[in-house]
């Protein structure tokens, strides 16, 4: 038995000596792996496959954020490198068409005949932010908390006059009223468009046609100035506005007279700033042919969801209609969101307003019980229009460029807000008026440029509330003129923290819940405390400020 033993022992001891080398590889591993491998012979160890996974979701749970982070700090810095070699190509490429024996005053000339990309806005190929965040499920589950608020203002509308009348109301009156009189709109609409497409192109056409060969060119240009301007102010300013007033538009029919109005005013104002410049060009370096746009380009123009005049931009190859559709019946739908937020939030806190007392402590409850319907209707405006009716338009006619608004919601100051909520509007203004104003008096004056922007855009948002309320109550004019300007310099680009942020949202928010209270208080004063005699001062003076003593 000892024999056998020893025996034993000396051939295990070889065996030993001689592993071959994937038991050592197998020693080498590291101590979870083996005795999971243990494990594993018989049966395998649950916690430990468990515990395993549960380690490497954490880890990526922490490599997560870095790589996030990279991610979109690469994808950035690649986009912008993308757009400043595509500004450059475009630049160069007149430089181009020349060889590289002519002369520099030659090269010079060649560059002058149009201006750099930095003078004017690129239009490129992109999608609208919101539908490509939609592809994320997260986003679109935000989307669909809407929704199904939207589900919830129906139904308490519905449980609520079923309670008082007995039975399911489904009247839309509110949407009925505020509607009305659409054939005057349509007829109105009608005659600005013609009237746009007629009288600014056949004078700009005028003019070019005979600029070169008159003795008189000042007087010429000057003449046809005069012309287009009192268009401007009388054809398109008074007209309209004299049609809303005289025949009592409600006040959705108003703004869509007034808001078409002022887009045909821009539009009108940038096909002419755009082409005079080329036609000056042209004479000046004596080319043989005016550069007049054909008629069917300026008509693609008045229908294309931007302010800024190009001949060509760029285009889809096809039309997506499902797309189309999709984007109107969202529209439908917010209108509809539109008529419960007024009907179970706004219509039963103001009805009764100018029975009471107009006090400091009613003023402030008003404004912080407004803020919800405020809030709403702000995304409302934002995700109805600058979403889906501009881009329900640039996909029946193709146009590629979809930046109507940028990530404004991302904000830290209101600097970046105003340049990212509308940038449609945006564009314009700096081009032809805070760009204009700096040309003409010198880029020492940028804060002046930036006051007179300030000004035209809130003296063209107060004259469209008066003309569409009935009323002039400056509002929004004051918190434009008073607290935008303030925040405009104190919320500034430098700012960059998440609090800052969260500053922007809070005024946004107190600033909504002010523009709510205070008009829907004059609105129901107006209805309630009429003036058997108005006076021009009755019409400036707030009715809401004493309608109670009337009552």
């Amino acid at each position: 038995m000892a024999g056998e033993d020893c025996a034993r022992k000396r051939q295990s001891g070889s065996a030993t000596a001689h592993k071959p080398p994937e038991n050592e590889e197998v020693q080498r591993r590291p101590e979870g792996e083996r005795s999971f491998q243990n494990a594993s012979n018989g049966r395998v160890d649950v916690d430990h496959v468990i515990t395993r996974k549960m380690q490497l979701i954490a880890e990526a749970e922490q490599l997560k954020p870095v790589f996030m982070k990279e991610v979109d700090s690469h994808f950035t810095e690649f986009v912008n490198s993308l757009v400043a070699k595509s500004a450059f190509l475009d630049s160069s490429s007149s430089a181009s068409l020349f060889p590289a024996s002519c002369s520099e005053k030659e090269l010079h000339k060649a560059k002058s005949l149009r201006a750099p990309p930095e003078h004017g806005k690129i239009f490129t190929a992109r999608r609208s932010l919101l539908d490509e965040l939609f592809e994320v499920s997260h986003i679109r589950t935000i989307y669909h908390m809407f929704i199904a608020l939207l589900i919830v203002f129906i139904l308490s509308t519905l449980l609520v006059d079923f309670i008082d009348e007995g039975r399911l109301v489904l009247g839309f009156d509110l949407l009925v009223f505020v509607f009305g009189k659409f054939p005057v709109v349509f007829c109105t609409w009608l005659c600005m468009f013609c009237a746009t497409v007629i009288i600014p192109y056949g004078l700009f056409f005028h003019w070019a046609q005979g600029y070169c060969s008159s003795s008189h060119r000042v007087i010429r240009s000057l003449f046809y100035g005069m012309l287009f301007t009192l268009f401007q102010t009388v054809g398109l300013g008074f007209g309209p506005t004299y049609i809303a007033l005289s025949y009592a538009l409600p006040p959705a029919s108003r703004f869509i007279v007034i808001l078409e109005q002022v887009r045909l005013v821009m539009k009108a104002h940038s096909f002419v700033r755009e082409n005079v410049p080329r036609v000056l060009s042209s004479v000046k370096e004596k080319s043989s042919s005016v550069p007049i746009p054909r008629i069917s380009q300026y008509l693609y123009f008045l229908f294309a969801p931007t302010l800024i005049y190009r001949d060509n931009y760029p285009r889809n190859p096809m039309v997506r209609w499902g797309y189309v559709a999709t984007k109107f019946a969202q529209v439908l739908g917010s209108l509809f969101y539109a008529y419960y937020i007024f009907v179970r939030l706004c219509i039963p806190q103001f009805r009764n307003s100018s029975q009471e007392t107009f006090n400091l402590r009613g003023l402030v409850l008003c404004i912080f019980n407004s803020i919800l319907p405020g809030v709403l209707i702000l995304f409302l405006v934002f995700f109805a229009f600058l979403h889906c009716w501009l881009n329900a338009f640039a996909e029946m006619l193709r146009f590629a460029d979809r930046m109507f608004y940028k990530d404004w919601w991302n904000s830290t100051s209101y600097a970046n807000y105003y340049r990212t909520w509308n940038v449609v509007v945006h564009d314009w203004l700096y081009y032809y008026a805070y760009r204009d104003f700096l040309w003409f008096f010198g880029k020492k004056f940028r804060a002046a440029a930036m006051l007179s922007v300030f000004s035209v855009s809130a003296a063209v948002h107060e004259y469209v509330l008066s003309i569409c309320f009935g009323f002039f109550y400056p509002v929004l004019f004051c918190l434009f003129m008073c607290f935008g300007m303030v925040f405009n310099f104190i919320l500034n680009d430098r700012r960059k923290g998440p609090i800052w942020n969260v500053i922007m949202w809070t005024s946004l928010f107190l600033g909504q819940g002010v523009i709510i209270c205070l008009y829907s208080q004059e609105w129901y004063a107006r209805q309630y405390c009429p003036l058997e005699n108005p006076t021009f001062l009755d019409y400036l003076k707030p009715r809401s400020w004493s309608c109670h003593m009337q009552m």
